[in-house]
């Protein structure tokens, strides 16, 4: 595959991360160059965008995420975000930024309280971050989802300055897997370059291996966006 210049993407690696092989490919699949960052060095090595991948970081001990936040890489990875570095964590790394109060809100577990592993259909309602322009606004996509602790919550004014302001990624549709307020299965922030979302687009890149190429476009767009000029 070949990459696009400067399309830098790195990958945190934290104990009991079972995805970021999963997200690398698919950054390398989108035409990026994917880094590999370690979690234990805040050294970022130069990349323009990271990616938080899923699993079960430090054992989910304490709360999901909520170790991994301190963790060295996770302190440069703030700093930069703030300076305006593309961030997208997906389900565990949704839990670590919202643990890193770089999104509102919280994951708690499933109102069901068993772990769900499933197809999930979603709808995307926010096309204008970073991480979603390869999108139309509306579209319903189908990627996997599986998670244990995945239900979004957040009180009713968080909730309705996130409506209001355009800054729900992704809504899920036909069933809600875990409780979230709103059915909400994705964010992002005010300036559309952070972003969380419980479902696994990195599992739905090609049919060989997915149920839909539809996460593709995630990945497609940041590196669209890096082309484009968005660096911190």
């Amino acid at each position: 595959m070949t990459t696009l210049l400067g399309a830098r993407i790195g990958v945190v690696t934290f104990p009991g991360s079972l995805d970021d092989r999963d997200a690398a490919r698919a950054i390398r699949f989108a035409g990026g160059e994917a880094v590999e960052l370690w979690h234990a060095d805040a050294d970022l090595k130069g990349v323009d965008a990271v990616v938080l991948p899923g699993g079960f970081s430090y054992g989910d001990y304490l709360r999901c995420g909520a170790i991994a936040r301190f963790a060295p890489a996770m302190q440069t990875i703030i700093d930069r975000a703030r300076q305006g570095m593309p961030v997208l964590g997906i389900c565990n790394g949704f839990q670590i930024l919202v643990e890193s109060h770089l999104l509102p809100g919280a994951l708690i577990r499933n109102d069901h309280q068993h772990f769900v592993c499933r197809d999930q259909r979603l709808r995307i309602e926010n096309t204008t971050s970073v991480w979603t322009r390869d999108f139309d606004f509306g579209d319903e996509i189908v990627i996997p989802l599986k998670n244990g602790e995945g239900g979004y919550v957040a009180d009713e004014h968080t909730l309705d300055m996130l409506e209001a302001e355009g800054r729900v990624l992704a809504r899920y549709l036909e069933v809600n897997p875990n409780g979230s307020y709103r059915d909400i299965a994705g964010l992002v922030n005010a300036q559309g370059t952070v972003a969380g979302l419980m479902p696994h687009p990195e599992h739905a890149i090609e049919s060989l291996t997915g149920p839909s190429t539809d996460g593709r476009p995630f990945f497609t767009s940041i590196i669209a966006s890096l082309a484009a000029g968005v660096r911190a």
